[in-house]
């Protein structure tokens, strides 16, 4: 996988960093309280569902899961699909979050240099190849369960993205104005961009990934 693959580059060394005033604590990413409640056999229906839609999404792209397809696919009624997810973009956010979770628990307590130990800059850049190569592998996906823009900046995924890049800023430019660098940063990672990049304009991996290295030198001032 992707993702999964690029850790083994090697990054070069960094300033030791500056200890942060204080580590904001991240937020949870997917499942609201009502879901960790769920019975047993509501979960397994839940989880029946989700390997439904991955299915059609593995044989047919992100265009085949429809809300009929997946309640035919896992042999239930089409109401008990739109009562577990609400709508088709409930669907497929469902299935970006395990993924979501896994990408924060690499960036919470994961090895370095993505997770704690190594300087925050070093950590900053292995960060954004991290979310970029999850977004090409899951590209379809992560178009199709993209938010409203009216709800795209409030979701639990995108604010636990901003918190750690903020919160990495600060250790780096403390005088900055992090929060609003970090969401400039984010920008940079969009899927819709990063569609336009890949497939619309051929742009190559290796220019992104050296693209997003230089955007973290300018930004933070730290040199490529």
């Amino acid at each position: 996988m992707l993702y999964a693959g690029f850790m083994s580059a090697v990054l070069p060394p960094f300033p030791p960093p500056q200890e942060p005033a204080a580590t904001p604590q991240l937020l949870e990413v997917g499942s609201g309280p009502d879901e960790r409640c769920l019975r047993a056999d509501a979960a397994r229906n839940r989880a029946r569902l989700l390997e439904a839609a991955a299915r059609l999404i593995a044989e047919h792209g992100a265009a085949g899961v429809t809300m009929e397809a997946v309640a035919a696919a896992a042999g239930v009624g089409k109401g008990t699909v739109f009562r577990r997810f609400g709508d088709r973009t409930g669907l497929l956010t469902a299935l970006l979050d395990h993924s979501a979770k896994k990408l924060q628990a690499d960036f919470l307590g994961g090895p370095p240099p993505l997770g704690p130990g190594a300087p925050p800059v070093e950590r900053l850049r292995a960060f954004g190849l991290a979310v970029l190569y999850r977004s090409v592998e899951q590209l379809d996906l992560q178009l199709a369960a993209q938010p409203e823009p009216t709800r795209r900046f409030a979701h639990p995924s995108y604010q636990a993205l901003h918190t750690h890049v903020t919160m990495l800023l600060r250790q780096i430019q403390p005088d900055a104005d992090c929060d609003l660098l970090a969401r400039t940063l984010l920008a940079s990672l969009d899927p819709a961009l990063i569609n336009h990049l890949t497939r619309q304009s051929g742009m190559p991996m290796e220019r992104l990934e050296k693209g997003w290295l230089d955007l973290v030198a300018r930004v933070t001032g730290t040199g490529a």
